[in-house]
Parts: C-alpha cells; sequence; structure tokens
C-alpha cells in the first residue's frame, strides 16, 4: 500500500515530515496526507519522492506480505538515537522485504533451510562452556578448525540471511541479529574493517545460537563477544599458533593471525587471554599500550579486507537468466536505475556498487 511504504522510505532515511517536505517541495501536511492515505501524490511529486528518498518509483507500489521483526539483538544499540534506530530498521526491513520477494520467484528455494544445530550444550553456566558450541556450530557446517575465508558466504551457505546496512551513524551501529517471517538474518554495517564486520557477524550468529541456553547471571553481550572469538579462533588453533602458555606475544605475531583468521590483533589478545595462554594482567597491560599508540581505534599494517555481500545480486542474475525476471523489475531489486543496471549487466560497469 502507496501510504505504508512512503512512511516507511521516510523513516528509513530519517527524515521528519517537514524535511521531506522540503526536499520534495510540498507542505509538511501534503506528506502527511499522503502517508495517511487520505490523497495521492501526482506523477511530479511521485518521482521527487522517489529521488529524495533513493528508491524506485516501483518500491512504493509493493504488495509483498509485510515483514515482523522478532528478537532483535543491536550491537551498541544504547549510543544510537531512537531516530537512528528507527531508521536503521525501516531500512532492514525494505532489504528484507526485497530478499523475500527475490527468493519467492525460484520453483524451488534458491537457499538452504535454516536447521538448528543439534548436540548444543542446553544450558551454559560458565562463559568457558561457549567454546564446546563455537566448535560445536564449526563441526555441523563443515568448517573444521582452519581460518573462515569467507564468513558470509559460510553464513547464507547454512540458511541464515545476511545484509550489508550504510548506517555510519557516528560510528554507532555495528550490526544486529533477528528474525523475520521466521528467518534468521543478521545485518552488519559496511562502513566496518573486515575484521571488525567478522567479529560482529560471529557476535550476532552467537545471539542465534546461544539464544535460551544462557543461565541467569551471564551477560549475553559478553558470552556472544566469548563465542565470536571462539568461532573465529578456535581452541585448538589458538593452542597450535601461540602454545599452551606465553610469557609475551609479539605484535608481528598478533598481526599475522589477523591476516590469517581475520580475527583483530586485540581479539587474538582477548583469546590467548581467555583460554590462560596469557595472564590477564598482561593482557591489560597490552590494551593500554594499544590506546596509548592509537591502535585501539585503527590498528597498524594493512586492514583486513571488507566482507562481500554477493549472495542478493547472484540471485538477480540467477532469476533474469531463467526469466523469472525482466530487466526492469532487476533494476528495481538492485535499487538503481534501468541504464546503470544495463551496464553492469553488459560487464560495462561491473564495478557499480549494488543498494542491496
Amino acid at each position: 500500500m502507496f501510504s505504508n511504504q512512503l512512511n516507511r522510505a521516510r523513516k528509513a532515511a530519517g527524515f521528519s515530515l517537514r524535511e521531506l517536505g522540503s526536499h520534495v517541495g510540498v507542505s509538511h501536511t501534503a506528506i502527511k496526507k499522503y502517508e495517511d492515505g487520505v490523497a495521492m501524490p501526482s506523477s511530479d511529486i511521485l518521482i521527487e519522492l522517489s529521488k529524495a528518498l533513493k528508491v524506485r518509483v516501483e518500491y512504493f507500489f509493493r504488495t509483498n506480505k509485510p515483514v515482523e521483526l522478532k528478537n532483535i539483538e543491536y550491537r551498541k544499540h544504547r549510543l544510537l538515537p531512537k531516530k537512528q534506530l528507527n531508521a536503521i530498521t525501516h531500512e532492514v526491513i525494505n532489504q528484507i522485504e526485497r530478499r523475500i520477494e527475490l527468493e519467492n520467484l525460484f520453483p524451488s528455494p534458491p537457499i538452504k533451510t535454516f536447521i538448528p544445530v543439534s548436540d548444543l550444550p542446553a544450558y551454559i553456566t560458565e562463559l568457558a562452556e561457549i567454546e564446546e558450541v563455537a566448535d560445536g556450530v564449526r563441526e555441523a557446517w563443515g568448517l573444521g578448525f582452519d581460518p573462515i575465508p569467507d564468513l558470509m558466504d559460510a553464513l547464507e551457505t547454512n540458511g541464515i540471511r545476511v545484509f550489508m546496512l550504510d548506517a555510519n551513524a557516528d560510528n554507532k551501529f555495528a550490526g544486529l541479529a533477528a528474525r523475520a517471517n521466521e528467518l534468521p538474518f543478521v545485518v552488519v554495517g559496511s562502513h566496518w574493517s573486515g575484521d571488525r564486520q567478522r567479529f560482529t557477524l560471529a557476535h550476532e550468529l552467537g545471539h542465534l545460537m546461544l539464544d535460551g541456553r544462557l543461565a541467569n547471571g551471564l551477560d549475553e553481550e559478553e558470552a556472544c563477544n566469548r563465542f565470536a572469538g571462539a568461532f573465529l579462533f578456535p581452541k585448538v588453533s589458538v593452542l597450535q599458533e601461540l602454545g599452551i602458555h606465553r610469557n609475551a606475544i609479539e605484535f608481528k605475531e598478533l598481526g599475522l593471525l589477523k591476516e590469517e583468521f581475520g580475527l583483530s590483533m586485540a581479539g587474538v589478545l582477548y583469546r590467548a587471554r581467555d583460554l590462560g595462554v596469557i595472564s590477564s594482567a598482561y593482557r591489560s597491560e597490552q590494551a593500554r599500550m594499544f590506546r596509548d599508540k592509537g591502535w585501539a581505534q585503527k590498528e597498524p599494517g594493512d586492514e583486513y579486507p571488507t566482507e562481500k555481500a554477493h549472495v542478493f545480486e547472484q540471485l538477480v542474475f540467477h532469476a533474469l537468466a531463467e526469466d523469472y525476471i525482466g530487466e526492469s523489475k532487476a533494476a528495481e531489486f538492485m535499487n538503481m536505475p534501468l541504464q546503470q543496471f544495463r551496464q553492469i549487466r553488459s560487464m560495462e560497469g561491473s564495478d557499480v556498487v549494488v543498494n542491496q
């Protein structure tokens, strides 16, 4: 319904009624009438609305079943103002709706159904027990104990939809996990470095895997941090790389392990402390040194490569190749002008970023 779609797009863009009206050239009262369903904009105003809100005109006339988010878990959400949280939530819903609509075009599901991992501890009373949960997920997914080169692909392959969100929000948004129409998904900010994105994705996976398993008194965020570290850098690998006990670890060692496992240098230190390889005092000493050097904000060396969200784009071209959709619908899914889409399809603009 047009009114609902307009309201959602406005909130996703973070505009007030007055701000959107100013961008479009109408009063805030007119915008409210559009959203209340008591008036419809002219074709010219409709085009201006699509430009201001950065959506295609077709977006306003979607008839999909509304998506309801459940069990939402944000990282750093306490630092975000309500207006920004609402904008993020509405943009997430927009992306999920497009994803569900696209997947429903296929005769059989193009993505594996998420199956809860069995044989995990049912009740966790200590953080150390989370090591077993992380190892159990790796085993169920056939990941072994080697580094995971493409974390997004590992999640998608096992039925967890992954979305990238360009919501800088002064670096206050990292990611979230939730369920939509019973489908589990995770969202990560596109502006972070690769190692931070990977930790956020693993942290949000922790929310999904630890749900209902934690004893009263265990902090869920701390538990998910422990899961993230254990999932990215398993205990057996930590002990193999660092040994059972160390008095000190060279910065270069930390950098090489970051390059291999995609976990930050600080994250490697936390893993070493959690597993008793180094003392808490040594980890705290190194943390102070990181802060003094400015490494707490940006670690030395080349940044770990960012994760790539490619499944949605692949599904669009799969659907196009099988004639499930035409070019216009494909461009709508990718939220770009038809001419721009045609350039990408012909490999003349392959570097253009898809607005998933």
